[in-house]
């Protein structure tokens, strides 16, 4: 059964790393001592060494140890012998890349669908749907695929932003680009705002935090939903 928390961001203003769902992630890896971070996406940049800190002065508070996959020499063996995984954002096409080409696809598919207890912030949830095709990343590097996961039956835009009234300035809206999105695709998306995440146990996946989501289908006129909701009936 899948365990999955999918969130829209590691960090809400004004907060430190992780700590608005520590509770949650506490719960996810309750039976967890080692967890397998995938720094991959590598925000601003940053090392791969300096990422899993990042990650591991969270999880130290929880009694849990962190190992970058980056550490890690036999990629099969690792995903199998630790407890859960954690994939953190930045961009999602060189995430996506990453794991392509060290063939992780469908090992870390596996793992989660039978069980394998799967954080995932930014980055990390846009490759939990069919596709990472609505990212808000820049392509700063070419995947073979836009392919994800498909994990969840439906696209995810984290960080999404509602447009601004009479911001003449704004450009295109999020709800612009998906509304493209869909002249060529048919998958769901939904528009997950800052401080909001998905709590994916089985089939259900119930949408959490403090932010009503954005629903987005194609053909049709997109709504809200309220936290608690059930996505599973998309």
């Amino acid at each position: 059964m899948k365990r999955m928390i999918l969130a829209s961001t590691s960090t809400i203003f004004g907060g430190t790393y992780l700590d608005y769902i520590k509770d949650e992630v506490r719960d996810l890896f309750e039976n967890a001592k080692k967890i397998l971070f995938i720094p991959y996406a590598r925000p601003n940049g940053i090392s791969h060494e300096k990422y899993t800190e990042i990650a591991s002065n969270f999880f130290n508070k929880l009694g849990i140890t962190t190992t970058g996959i980056h550490e890690v020499k036999d990629l099969n063996r690792a995903i199998e012998n630790y407890d859960g995984i954690f994939i953190g954002g930045g961009n999602s096409f060189l995430l996506l890349k990453q794991l392509i080409d060290n063939n992780l696809i469908d090992i870390l598919k596996k793992a989660v669908v039978n069980g394998k207890p799967y954080l995932g912030t930014s980055a990390g949830i846009n490759i939990c749907g069919p596709s990472i095709s609505t990212s808000n990343d820049m392509p700063i590097i070419h995947p073979s695929s836009f392919e994800a996961f498909n994990i969840i039956p439906f696209n995810i835009n984290p960080h999404y932003q509602d447009p601004i009234k009479d911001d003449i300035h704004m450009g295109e809206t999020r709800e612009t680009r998906i509304k493209e999105f869909h002249f060529f695709n048919p998958q769901v998306v939904i528009g997950l705002r800052e401080g909001s995440f998905l709590l994916v146990n089985g089939s259900d996946i119930i949408l959490k935090g403090n932010q009503k989501a954005r629903i987005f289908e194609q053909g049709k006129n997109s709504y809200e939903i309220d936290i608690d909701f059930n996505l599973k009936s998309l």
